[in-house]
């Protein structure tokens, strides 16, 4: 496996050593579900073959073949579908499922998605391999518009503080390098635990309680009022600023983030006029 540069680090790796990038043309397999999306979005959708489970977006994605999860793939069946290159998410597949398709003889592209710019580099990237590079582009084009739109509407917006939810059993949460913490900060939002160094961690009750936000975003399932009404006393809940954000949109890094981000940041809006009343 070798590391080469496209914009941002894109590994490639194939059986045999040092090999250039697959020529375009491809027979693609999809590792996760916000790769499928960036794949349908560069214009890739005819070469696709197969994705992962919860490839669910857009709608035909449904109907490919499915080769697994992230962490439980059919090897046997990808070997069936002769794949001519597997993309997978460099934050969310195991290094030993790219290594195994490697040992395969599958060339492999590896997608970081840590901040919104990658997500438009991700866009490029896919259609410089699938020989898509004018839908991709005007895909990225499109996608960055969007973050610059909301980035200058909410710039000058006052300071909130936000506690993001993960889960709540332990409660769980994101530090400042994460990409949801990006995006509460594109609204004018400050998560309470950017000063965290690691991407996700869980934390205790009193911590939050001590930090004190002034709204909660919730990607958890169910609704996370159940959860915080028993604390009047916090700012967030006794405004009525707990919010159940929109996960999908979120934990999918892909142009849907703009939707996501959108909602966002409407919500805190919400929590900024609840918080003067």
């Amino acid at each position: 496996m070798r590391w080469c540069c496209t914009g941002l680090v894109l590994v490639l790796a194939a059986c045999g050593g040092d090999q250039p990038p697959p020529p375009p043309g491809q027979r693609i397999i999809s590792v996760a579900p916000n790769l499928t999306e960036l794949l349908y979005a560069a214009g890739a959708a005819e070469q696709l073959v197969a994705v992962s489970e919860y490839s669910d977006y857009p709608e035909a994605a449904r109907a490919l073949p499915r080769i697994g999860d992230a962490f439980r793939l059919d090897y046997e069946r990808i070997v069936e579908l002769a794949p001519t290159v597997a993309v997978v998410w460099a934050t969310g597949t195991p290094p030993e499922v790219a290594a195994r398709l490697d040992a395969l003889g599958i060339p492999v592209v590896s997608i970081p998605t840590r901040n919104l710019e990658d997500v438009a580099v991700a866009l490029e990237t896919l259609g410089e391999l699938a020989g898509t590079d004018d839908v991709a582009a005007r895909a990225a084009a499109e996608y960055r518009a969007g973050i610059a739109e909301l980035r200058e509407r909410y710039r000058a917006r006052a300071p909130l503080r936000v506690f993001i939810q993960i889960d709540d059993a332990p409660l769980f949460t994101v530090g400042g390098s994460h990409l949801m913490s990006e995006i509460v900060e594109l609204c004018g939002g400050q998560n309470v635990f950017a000063d965290a160094a690691a991407p996700a961690l869980p934390v205790d009750l009193e911590s939050v309680l001590a930090r004190a936000p002034q709204a909660i975003l919730s990607t958890d399932d169910g609704d996370p009022r159940e959860y915080w009404v028993r604390f009047d006393g916090l700012a967030a809940v006794a405004t009525g600023s707990v919010y159940r954000a929109p996960a999908d949109l979120l934990a999918r890094p892909s142009p849907r983030l703009v939707a996501g981000a959108t909602e966002v940041c409407a919500q805190l809006d919400d929590a900024r006029a609840r918080s003067v009343q």
